[in-house]
């Protein structure tokens, strides 16, 4: 078995952003006219008035002060707020694809590695756009990979179990060096008139190299000390969209063709869960929680990921240092969250250091990964 490290990794931002502000304004105008034109139902029972939002309530709930999106002229347009991304011919690299090659370049940059050097490439993410043929595939063609592609979907915890899998690919000699990618436009399945779920998404890709050890040539090298993944299935997080959705035209619309969750019993449930998942991986790697510098967690919502770290240090975290924090500008980028924090907060600790990448979500999902730098 081949020792394994992660030797790049990459972020694509979509060029616009949303601050909370933006947003609020145009729920809030969806919202007044909602009541406006329903004003006699809603005085008569027969239907429930639309509430407001605000930035105070969005900052609160959840951490996050604005959101990087691929379409922001869509989102705000109170007769549309549905992001406007026109579709591509055939002959054309999808969205996903030009995303993932975009955070892929800047990974195999930070690698010291070419096309030439990866045997495989893994698409895992939330939302993919089609059924086939797998991204993975396109994104192979489109960066010049022999080798291997596909494609899978463990929600938001996508990469960590993707990581997984790379791992294990590079550890057994199927692959010398694998990329692992996370395109992300979690807008496209928001329901941006929902006002407990409005603020929650934004977009990005981000992009992982997982190669050997013995040929890692990157100044920026985390050994894979070891990977743990736990799935128990729930509904408190769910989309029912999918291609069977035609075949019953009533459900076509409906609003849980798009996100939906019950966050309150997420977070109760979640939480704990996660905390116990990770204690015990460092236990069994006999880690102690004072070994790790820096826990990269899923950056869903601020209050959670407080929680967590406070279960596993038994005290607040310090966010700058210990568990830091990208979802104030980047929103929850479903898979790519976690891979984003430690994109932007590795290059300062020294070697020997230890680190935790902890993704969790709809599933329940949660995958954490265990690293050293070297």
């Amino acid at each position: 078995m081949q020792k394994v490290v992660i030797s790049g990794t990459g972020l694509y931002t979509p060029p616009n952003s949303i601050s909370n502000d933006e947003l609020v304004a145009s729920f809030n105008a969806w919202s007044e006219r909602f009541n406006q034109d329903n004003a006699e139902a809603i005085a008569a029972g027969d239907m429930t008035p639309a509430p407001l939002s605000s930035s105070e309530f969005i900052e609160k709930a959840s951490g996050i002060k604005s959101r990087h999106v691929v379409n922001k002229s869509g989102i705000l347009d109170v007769d549309r707020m549905v992001p406007q991304i026109p579709e591509r011919s055939n002959d054309e690299w999808s969205i996903l694809c030009e995303m993932a090659v975009q955070a892929a370049t800047e990974a195999l940059q930070r690698a010291g590695r070419t096309a030439a050097d990866i045997d495989g490439v893994i698409v895992a993410c939330s939302n993919l756009q089609r059924a086939y043929p797998a991204v993975a595939v396109e994104v192979q063609a489109a960066l010049g990979i022999n080798g291997f592609g596909f494609d899978m979907n463990v929600a938001c915890s996508s990469a960590t179990f993707g990581i997984q899998n790379a791992a294990n690919s590079v550890s057994t000699g199927q692959a010398r060096a694998v990329l692992m990618v996370n395109p992300e436009i979690c807008t496209g399945h928001m329901n941006f008139r929902d006002r407990d779920s409005h603020f929650i998404f934004g977009d990005a890709c981000t992009a992982v190299i997982i190669e050997r050890a013995e040929d890692a040539v990157s100044e920026h090298q985390f050994e894979i000390v070891g990977t743990k993944l736990l799935t128990q299935f729930s509904n408190n997080i769910r989309n029912n969209f999918g291609f069977l959705n035609r075949a019953d035209e009533s459900g076509i619309g409906a609003p849980d063709k798009l996100f939906v969750q019950e966050g309150r019993k997420v977070f109760r449930e979640v939480c704990p869960m996660v905390a116990e998942l990770i204690g015990k991986q460092l236990s069994e790697l006999d880690l102690a929680v004072t070994d790790v510098s820096r826990f990269w967690l899923h950056q869903a919502n601020l209050n959670m990921n407080m929680l967590i770290a406070r279960k596993l240090l038994g005290r607040d975290p310090d966010l700058e240092k210990e568990a830091p924090v990208v979802l104030d500008e980047y929103a929850n980028t479903s898979s790519a969250g976690s891979i984003i924090a430690f994109h932007k907060y590795q290059d300062d600790l020294p070697a020997g250091s230890h680190g935790v990448i902890c993704s969790f979500g709809a599933g329940y999902s949660i995958g954490s990964v265990v690293l050293r730098k070297l």
